[in-house]
């Protein structure tokens, strides 16, 4: 593996003619098989912008879901997406989401043909990310089990199996996403660590966990603005995950009040640095990029240092997307050379 290897957190901007360009939950724009190649399409396109941009952990921009929570969601049994109720996402914004009416389970994979036809579109190593288990109850309405916890464990359990078939199909890397842990500490330490590992049992392919502040959308915004001068919400969850099995740890650093010496408390795991900024339009320059590198490679040893983005680029303009992708590419080679000198 080459020394501080670049990734993204997991999306990407679409298309404009798959998907409505810069909105989250956008619609497709596509149906049926024009619908299924155009996903293949805009996959292709998302490994050739990070090959071009010199990302060595590849992911595939995301390009064959709606969300990154309720696409995985859909193919489930158990949820009625006919059925739907206003709940508060993370305490911050409401949104109508469907319903637990049963029993959940996973009849079929839900990525797994997406992961083959990433697999072979490169030789580089491959992430694909999943919702985690504490995410995905924050993202339902549950009528059915009526506990948060018992339903994260069922959603532990099918996350497990479809990460098992991830890893078959040639994933290197499985990253659950839990945006949900800089939220509901007590819940997190009490048994979202817990489901999160159950969902990443038996996994010989690397594991991470993704912890962000949120897309750059006005409801992440505005919530930020009341975290102060120091976001240290990392704090409360960070002595738990570095005693966990979970391998790898992605945090948000760029244009963030996170101090960086957290990174001291999940000392031993391998960390996804985020060192480019989704909540603007400014495209860094290489070496804003570097700068934060260096900063994170006072608490994380060089041979654990992953440079990414702070979270998905979804909503963003497909131009903006490129350059932050060639910032971080560019920064990363910056650090690299100046570790190898």
């Amino acid at each position: 593996m080459t020394l501080l290897p670049t990734t993204t957190a997991g999306s990407l901007p679409k298309p404009s003619w798959l998907a409505e360009p810069e909105t989250l939950w956008s619609p497709w724009k596509l149906e049926g098989e024009a619908l299924a190649a155009g996903k293949q399409d805009a996959l292709r396109l998302a490994v050739d912008d990070q090959r071009k941009a010199g990302i060595d952990i590849v992911g595939d921009g995301e390009q064959t879901r709606q969300h990154f929570v309720t696409t995985f969601v859909e193919h489930l049994d158990g949820v009625d997406f006919e059925k739907r109720e206003t709940v508060r996402i993370r305490n911050r914004y409401d949104a109508s989401v469907p319903t637990v009416v049963g029993a959940v389970s996973r009849p079929r994979s839900v990525f797994v043909e997406d992961a083959k036809y990433l697999r072979a579109q490169t030789d580089l190593p491959i992430k694909w990310t999943l919702p985690g288990p504490m995410t995905m109850i924050d993202t339902l309405y549950d009528a059915h089990y009526r506990s948060r916890e018992k339903l994260a464990w069922e959603f532990a359990r099918i996350l497990n199996q479809e990460a098992r078939e991830l890893e078959a199909a040639g994933v290197d890397i499985v990253q659950f996403d839990e945006p949900a842990f800089n939220v509901f500490f007590d819940e997190a330490n009490d048994w979202g660590i817990a489901t999160l590992e159950k969902a990443a049992e038996g996994l010989k392919a690397e594991t991470a966990v993704h912890i962000c502040y949120g897309y750059g959308i006005k409801a992440n915004t505005d919530w930020k603005k009341t975290l102060g001068s120091e976001w240290r919400q990392y704090e409360e969850t960070f002595p738990n995950l570095q005693k966990s099995k979970i391998d790898i740890v992605s945090l948000e650093c760029q244009n963030s009040r996170v101090p960086m010496d957290l990174i001291e408390l999940i000392r031993g795991k391998k960390v996804m640095v985020g060192a480019i900024d989704v909540a603007t339009d400014t495209v860094e320059t290489p070496e804003q990029v570097a700068d934060t590198l260096r900063n994170a490679l006072r608490f994380v040893d060089a041979d654990k240092l992953y440079p990414a983005t702070n979270c998905g680029m979804a909503p963003l303009a497909r131009e903006v997307a490129q350059g932050k992708l060639q910032a971080l590419g560019a920064g990363a080679a910056i650090v690299r050379a100046e570790l190898s000198a």
